[in-house]
């Protein structure tokens, strides 16, 4: 095997590497993507929720 065979192995293995590497972080990325608008939806519904119930409080309380 010549030198310019070695070198081109080591190339091929540092290209493939560096799109293990690439293909991880867009995946990592996609996850906290997806966390993050889980918990602005559940953030949002939790908003939600809170106004109903001060609202509903205050309906009871004018009503008494």
């Amino acid at each position: 095997m010549g030198i310019k065979d070695q070198f081109q192995d080591k190339a091929d293995q540092m290209r493939d590497k560096a799109q293990d590497s690439m293909g991880k972080a867009k995946e990592k990325a996609g996850e906290r993507s997806s966390e993050a608008r889980d918990r602005a939806s559940r953030s949002k519904d939790d908003t939600g929720r809170a106004a109903q119930e001060a609202q509903d409080k205050f309906n009871r309380d004018y009503d008494a």
